[in-house]
């Protein structure tokens, strides 16, 4: 859907120019193509961040199902760390080796 809104206000834009301004065909063509670009660039980041969010809700799904995740090369696993949903940071538990140790879950696979 956000590639057929980017796309109209492209149109748009060209539209505004073509009738509004004394550009001539070339520099309408390169002023589209620049927001063309921009458009692009949102919708590739959007795809990113969600494919990250993702793979970080992967992780705690895995750790709440009482599964060990890799962690920076530590092994995550409830009986050690606890979850702050908030931060999605594991923590340490207190009496074991990474007490007050914090792992933010996006490091994890």
């Amino acid at each position: 859907m956000a590639y057929i809104a980017g796309l109209i206000i492209v149109g748009f834009l060209f539209l505004a120019l073509h009738y509004f301004t004394e550009l001539t065909r070339h520099q309408k063509i390169i002023v589209a193509a620049i927001a063309l670009g921009i458009v692009f660039s949102a919708v590739a980041f959007n795809a990113y961040s969600n494919t990250q969010r993702d793979k970080m809700l992967n992780v705690v799904m895995k750790f709440n199902q009482n599964k060990t995740v890799k962690c920076n090369g530590i092994d995550v696993n409830n009986s050690q760390y606890t979850i702050s949903i908030g931060t999605y940071t594991f923590i340490g538990k207190e009496k074991t080796p990474h007490y007050g140790q914090m792992i933010s879950a996006s490091t994890c696979e």
